[in-house]
């Protein structure tokens, strides 16, 4: 079988159904069908962002529901139940705080989803039906990194198949935790500390003092964090060249192929690392192309640039 793994879609459902009619999909009148042998895998961050949010989940969720596909939870879909959930210890807050750039992140969804409105209410009981992760004979699937530890701190917080319960919701929320600290690694990915006194601005506008690290990559703790960083060069300037990422507690703990979103990468599509794919080639912005992997279940690997298909809409 193949397993195309789509990227992040964010609320482009133009840029969704233009890829999957070229990688041979079909519309049945109620869903997208997939060429025979063929099955999707939406690998997460479906909402926020763009001007289709409603169409891109029912498009997804239709195939999701004909079982033609498969989807792991981003941590847009995250955000969102924690932006909805009253903090059961202060009535008065919500788990993800109504901050202005918490508001502006979330804008597009709620535009067409009006915050407390019926259509919020369904759709944020569908995204209860997404999993934090999905592990196959042949490969992993996950939003932002595939951490074993993080995961065996989460286990007990979700379902026997890996979906958030409130119980968990409410558990990966609070900061200074095991459990958000577990959260943030599996949806966010691996992050190393600045050197002190060095604050970076991301795109959203919030002040970091933390940088992403490229987790895939070997011997993390040997390296500069100019060479592990997820950052734009304008602002690893700042940080001397020789500065070492040091303490970085992270090993990939599977000899599967792992597939993940989150990167907004650019340029022409090819595997992170020998065992690791990102299918976020930045479909979110108008210069970036919906992306997807098609991966060989009977020959997971090796990892091959070819195996990867845009959708080139301009």
């Amino acid at each position: 079988m193949i397993i195309d793994v789509i990227g992040d879609i964010h609320g482009y459902a133009d840029k969704l159904v233009g890829l999957l009619k070229q990688l041979g999909y079909v519309h049945n009148g109620q869903h997208f069908v997939p060429p025979s042998g063929h099955r999707a895998l939406f690998i997460g961050d479906l909402i926020d962002r763009g001007s289709q949010q409603v169409a891109t989940l029912e498009t997804v969720f239709a195939m999701l529901d004909a079982d033609v596909a498969d989807a792991v939870m981003g941590n847009h879909e995250y955000n969102a139940l924690a932006f909805a959930t009253l903090d059961p210890s202060d009535h008065t807050q919500y788990l993800r705080s109504h901050n202005e750039i918490h508001i502006r992140q979330h804008e597009a969804f709620l535009a067409e989803v009006p915050f407390g409105s019926e259509s919020h209410q369904y759709w944020l009981q569908r995204l209860y039906e997404i999993p934090l992760w999905i592990e196959t004979d042949y490969a992993c699937f996950v939003h932002a990194c595939w951490d074993v530890d993080s995961m065996a701190v989460l286990k007990p917080l979700l379902t026997d198949d890996n979906c958030l319960t409130l119980q968990g919701l409410i558990a990966t929320s609070k900061e200074g935790t095991a459990p958000f600290d577990a959260l943030e690694r599996v949806l966010k990915g691996v992050e190393v500390p600045l050197p002190e006194g060095i604050v970076m601005i991301d795109k959203e506008g919030t002040k970091r003092t933390r940088v992403r690290v490229r987790w895939w990559l070997e011997e993390l703790n040997k390296r500069t964090i100019h060479e592990v960083a997820r950052a734009p060069a304008s602002a690893l300037a700042q940080i001397p060249s020789d500065v070492l990422a040091e303490n970085i507690d992270f090993a990939l703990k599977t000899d599967k192929p792992v597939f993940v979103g989150h990167y907004w990468l650019t340029g022409e599509p090819e595997p992170l690392s020998p065992q690791v794919v990102c299918t976020d080639y930045s479909a979110a912005v108008d210069s970036g192309y919906m992306t997807c992997y098609q991966l060989d279940t009977e020959q997971p690997l090796s990892l091959k640039a070819s195996n990867f298909v845009q959708y080139l809409h301009d």
